[in-house]
């Protein structure tokens, strides 16, 4: 599991009189009617407001800064004949955006190409090669979307070609805006649109349906139904883009989002639907629903694959394709290419871990590290993994001979756009959001800029902002963790940021059962209540990572959902975090402690272990590793340990001594790999083929362990 997190837990009752009042009059369950009030709708007609959007609006595209200049350029090139090319990021924000505005212009009669850079070998954002490139191929009009805000010397460029730019984009703009036709963000300062946390496809619909008007306009024609028209056949994939980006979900990116997820249950586009088909492992015949948390972590990760392994074009034309056998076609190399980006994923994953776990954890506040053999098409989601595992920034590059290419993620508390700013002159060029961002930096100037971005970071980063929260609703019930609660739950999508899937805690449940699955990367669980009982599922750890074994009393935080496995439909707990219940945990405190009093000589050793004892650990052990070497938890040990006859009576500290004098005696190597929640610890170890037999009463530890104990006795 990653790093341990703080629990803050809401308040179920608050307002007692509003949840009986909103789920009276709206006919759902407390639960659900607790989850409105906590999000601020005290009253049914509040609450009913917010699950119809009626409040929700799309705003006239024209308050953007800009825009009208856009629509004038564009319009012109299509009137022309103009050569427009679409210039895109990599992402599944920039192939979404690339998609619509291609489509949209072709439908239109443009004379339309698109350009995505390759993220290994261009990088992030603009670059005058590739525009140079376009401009000898004949383009005259040059449109970026989701990319372009800080390309102010390749836009200074393009003008010098003799070629035009448009500029849509969403991330942070620096002081200096390029000089452009125009320059359409949200995010401006002397922007007034209304809601400036647009995806770039968000931006994109945006001119679209300015540009819709714009034509519609010039040609005489009625603007009545035009915004349904357009959403019908573009909202699917904004929302998609939406989604990925992770945006907050409020203002009208909740109505973009909502449409789309109805657009794509209802009549998805062939290449949204092979991609949903693609996906789906099981065989079951029956389509899932698409939801927010679908589109998440199954339909992004394919897209995004593609701009990470080979090209983002790949996952382009699945959706500019209208043709079922080529989208079919597309959909399943995505799958396959996603399978290789999660082993390259995995594999750099594993070396980060050790890395970072040998610095220790008095090492800089920003995790950087650099390599040359890491594929630079999965660092960003490497970076994701490290962060969220040790609470800490971190900035992962890849170098290709003297420069490098790196992806960062950040904690709250610290905008990594404006520490990154802070070390510009260290970097070629960088870009992003206040928690992730792209860089580019030349070999030489690696140690500077680790030194200065970690200055930074102490300056401007609280230990309280290092320390991971799980902002949780409130505490479940047993028997309102149910079937028919977890369905309800969907009344409330689309979930993201600023709507996040309800989160629940539950206490003193027993683990009964853990088995691996998806290949041994996520854990199963079998819990019990009283005479209730769970299935539970927690993603991104293995059983051994997990280290909770059968009779373990825990307490867990989960989401609800709805687990539909071969046309049959059931509840299931996904947990988000684990923990040993509070008089669990205090007692394993109390026997660490022990322990650490007996190795430190403060008090006698007790509970030395007896001979059979030692065999059952070392046995263990061999048939945990039997080659050799791994990586053990202490509670799974002692579990597997309990279950056996000669060491039913084991205890963690007889446990830890055993293994503390194994390692004296040269039977094993221990190395501390990971500290944490008593019970928890982790050790690399490795068993040693001993050519004679061991007398393990000889070993300098047993002997002052022994010394302690006779004379506490005399004494």
């Amino acid at each position: 599991m990653a790093k341990r997190k703080k629990w803050n837990i809401g308040d179920r009752g608050a307002d007692p009189a509003a949840i009986d009042a909103i789920a009276g009059q709206l006919g759902i369950s407390p639960v659900t009617a607790a989850l409105l009030c906590k999000r601020g709708y005290r009253s049914a007609a509040e609450a009913n407001r917010f699950l119809r959007m009626e409040s929700e609006l799309l705003h006239d595209p024209f308050l953007m800064r800009d825009m009208d200049r856009a629509c004038r350029r564009i319009a012109s090139a299509l009137s022309d004949g103009e050569k427009i090319v679409i210039y895109g990021d990599y992402d599944v924000d920039g192939v979404t955006s690339v998609s619509i505005l291609c489509l949209y212009l072709r439908a239109h009669g443009g004379n339309v190409d698109y350009y995505i850079p390759s993220r290994s070998a261009e990088g992030y954002g603009v670059n005058a090669e590739a525009l140079k490139k376009l401009r000898e191929e004949g383009a005259g009009l040059i449109i970026t979307v989701d990319t372009g805000i800080t390309a102010v010397a390749e836009a200074e460029y393009a003008s010098q070609l003799g070629c035009d730019m448009v500029i849509t984009d969403h991330h942070e703009c620096r002081e200096i805006l390029p000089k452009a036709c125009a320059v359409v963000n949200p995010r401006r300062d002397d922007c007034p649109y209304p809601f400036k946390e647009l995806a770039g496809v968000g931006v994109a619909f945006k001119l679209i349906t300015a540009l819709e008007m714009t034509l519609r306009g010039q040609e005489g024609k009625s603007a009545q139904g035009f915004l349904t028209a357009l959403c019908r056949d573009y909202i699917d994939l904004v929302a998609i883009g939406t989604v990925a980006d992770v945006m907050p979900l409020r203002d009208e990116n909740r109505l973009i989002v909502s449409m789309g997820l109805a657009y794509i249950n209802r009549s998805a586009r062939p290449g949204v639907r092979a991609l949903l088909d693609a996906s789906d492992g099981s065989r079951s015949g029956q389509r899932k629903k698409a939801t927010s948390t679908l589109i998440g972590f199954t339909l992004a990760p394919r897209i995004n694959a593609a701009g990470r392994i080979i090209s983002a074009s790949r996952a382009a034309e699945l959706f500019l394709t209208s043709s079922e056998t080529e989208a079919q076609k597309i959909a399943a190399e995505l799958c396959e290419i996603n399978r290789r980006r999660q082993y390259e994923e995995n594999k750099i994953v594993d070396q980060i871990s050790k890395r970072t776990e040998e610095l220790g954890p008095e090492s800089d506040p920003v995790i950087v590290l650099a390599d040359e053999q890491w594929h630079h098409g999965v660092i960003g989601i490497v970076a994701s993994r490290v962060t969220e595992k040790y609470g800490r920034p971190s900035i992962l590059i890849s170098f290709d001979g003297e420069l490098g290419k790196g992806s960062g993620r950040s904690v709250r508390g610290l905008n990594l756009v404006e520490a990154l700013s802070a070390c510009e002159d260290c970097l070629v060029k960088f870009g992003g959001h206040e928690l992730a961002a792209g860089l580019t930096i030349r070999r030489e100037m690696l140690p500077d800029f680790r030194r200065r971005i970690n200055e930074y970071a102490r300056e401007h980063l609280t230990k309280e902002a290092m320390t991971a929260d799980l902002d949780i609703d409130f505490e479940l019930l047993p028997q309102e963790a149910t079937l028919r609660q977890a369905e309800e739950l969907e009344l409330l999508e689309p979930f993201g940021i600023s709507n996040p899937v309800p989160l629940f805690v539950m206490r003193d449940l027993t683990v009964d059962t853990v088995t691996p699955i998806g290949a041994g990367r996520h854990s199963k669980l079998g819990l019990r209540k009283g005479k209730d009982s769970f299935a539970a599922v927690c993603f991104g750890a293995s059983p051994a990572e997990l280290g909770y074994a059968g009779g373990d009393p825990v307490d867990i935080a989960f989401n609800l959902n709805v687990n539909e496995f071969r046309g049959s439909s059931a509840a299931q707990l996904v947990i988000r975090d684990i923990r040993f219940t509070a008089d669990a945990a205090l007692r394993r405190k109390e026997q660490l402690e022990t322990y650490e009093a007996v190795m430190r000589g403060e008090i006698p050793c007790s509970e030395l272990p007896e001979r059979e004892e030692f065999v059952g650990v070392y046995l263990q052990l061999k048939r945990s590793f039997p080659e050799g070497r791994g990586v053990i938890c202490i509670n799974t040990l002692l579990s597997d340990l309990i279950l056996s006859p000669s060491s039913s009576g084991l205890s963690y500290v007889k446990l830890r001594l055993a293994l503390d004098i194994l390692h004296d005696s040269g039977v094993i190597s221990l190395e501390c790999s990971e500290s944490g929640e008593a019970g928890m610890e982790r050790f690399g170890i490795t068993i040693h083929n001993l050519e004679k037999k061991v007398c393990l009463e000889q070993s300098c530890l047993y002997k002052r362990l022994t010394k302690q104990a006779k004379m506490n006795t005399q004494g």
